[in-house]
């Protein structure tokens, strides 16, 4: 079992709006600096500029129930799964995150991720609440 930790952020606006701009990954590099700087899709795949380069990212299809699963496909690594949800709070809405501490990650690189996390779920809620 991998080491856990989920995050959320509370925003003031309908979940049906935030997942709709989460569900689009051109949306992404507005709030998204840990993963995409920058976002493209070449023959039906995305690919996300990052700070380790160019990753391909396999993203959930619309759907229904406020899930936004997506797949990091590091070069020579196995694919990293990140669970994310819009969940509705009265009028507003909840986004949960979990990130998962990859095998053999380094410490200061797990900090460096959670601190990330934080910081793009931050943005979200700055980019959706202007």
């Amino acid at each position: 079992m991998l080491p856990a930790l989920t995050f959320s952020v509370s925003i003031n606006r309908p979940a049906i709006e935030v997942y709709a701009f989460l569900a689009d990954p051109e949306n992404w590099p507005q709030w998204a600096t840990g993963l995409a700087s920058g976002i493209r899709q070449v023959n039906g795949i995305w690919y996300a500029q990052s700070p380790s380069g160019e990753l391909p990212v396999d993203f959930s299809p619309r759907n229904d129930y406020g899930v936004l699963d997506h797949t990091v496909i590091p070069p020579g690594q196995a694919p990293v799964h990140v669970p994310m949800r819009v969940i509705a709070n009265a009028d507003s809405a909840e986004v949960l995150l979990t990130l998962f501490r990859q095998p053999g990650m380094a410490d200061d690189i797990w900090q460096r991720d959670q601190n990330w996390v934080r910081k793009d779920l931050t943005q979200l809620q700055a980019v959706l609440t202007r």
